[in-house]
């Protein structure tokens, strides 16, 4: 009884005894930098949600009184050309940030999933067309691509004069060019992984009793790659942040006049040389905090669900 109580215990502490998510769960909670990064993300989120409700009437509040006023009691990170308060604006910039670097994520890690999965199950000119695809997409810079989609969506409006009208040329056009944009990585790793569990006897015996290569794929693959997709999403979700800082610091991303990290610098690119520098500082620190943030967590996410690690 005593043997086997011990032998229980072990296979605890490997990590055998739970399921690959739970082991990731339990892995995770015992990593206190992990555990801090997961917090910093989370706190990120609830100041997009809360910004976007208590600045709701940002736009109305410039004050020339009291424009390009240093760190103080009444505003703890001065203010802006307009006067207004570089923490709120700090803080509905992370709104945005946060908001792209999902929605882009949503669109692209499905793709990526989709189509590397198929390719890889299904061969033949199916994966030809697949690689020369990416292989085509990902011999163009990327910022040019991003460029190149954001002047084609340019007064591009779908859904005109429905409640469902969006307009390319604002943030709905970014959500989706870096969407687009992002899948290859995601397409590669799936197609992969997809040419290794295609010939396991899972699936070997899926086949055997018949069942069609469409089943197979999202039945019997595709549940054996959401740990990829997941890890993806992660790592995407820093690609698309600093891309939409890019993009807005270029004059290409969200709307003018909406608050965000990357119109924040461009606004304040010249501000350095008279010795404003709050502004600047203000939305790199920001950027950089989630951006770290995210990349940590990223890689501990991908040891916590790498079964090879498991024992």
């Amino acid at each position: 009884m005593t043997q086997a109580v011990t032998v229980s215990a072990d296979l605890e502490v490997a990590g055998l005894g739970r399921s690959l998510w739970g082991d990731a769960v339990h892995r995770l909670r015992r990593d206190p930098l992990a555990a801090a990064c997961f917090a910093v993300i989370v706190l990120y989120v609830v100041v997009a949600v809360w910004a976007s409700w208590a600045y709701a009437d940002f736009e109305k509040t410039q004050n020339y009184a009291e424009r390009n006023q240093a760190p103080s009691a009444s505003h703890w990170l001065g203010t802006d050309v307009f006067g207004r308060d570089v923490l709120a604006k700090t803080l509905l910039g992370a709104k945005v940030s946060m908001t792209v670097g999902a929605m882009a994520n949503v669109i692209a890690v499905p793709l990526g999933l989709i189509l590397g999965v198929i390719a890889g199950y299904f061969g033949k000119w199916v994966d030809d067309v697949v690689v020369w695809l990416y292989t085509t997409m990902a011999s163009i810079p990327g910022i040019i691509r991003l460029i190149a989609i954001k002047y084609a969506f340019d007064n591009v409006v779908l859904f005109e004069g429905s409640r469902f009208e969006l307009d390319l040329g604002g943030i709905h056009g970014l959500y989706i060019a870096l969407g687009v944009m992002s899948w290859i990585g995601t397409c590669r790793l799936v197609r992969a992984e997809t040419f290794k569990i295609k010939s396991l006897d899972y699936v070997t015996a899926a086949r055997a009793l018949g069942q069609g290569g469409f089943r197979i794929v999202f039945r019997h693959i595709v549940p054996n790659l959401f740990h990829i997709a997941i890890i993806q999403f992660t790592l995407g979700f820093v690609g698309a942040v600093a891309a939409e800082v890019i993009l807005s610091f270029l004059g290409l991303g969200v709307e003018v006049g909406t608050p965000s990290w990357g119109t924040m610098i461009n606004a304040a690119r010249l501000d350095l040389v008279v010795g404003r520098w709050w502004e600047v500082t203000a939305a790199c620190g920001a950027m950089f905090a989630i951006v770290l943030a995210l990349n940590i967590f990223g890689d501990r996410l991908r040891d916590a669900l790498d079964p090879r690690l498991r024992t």
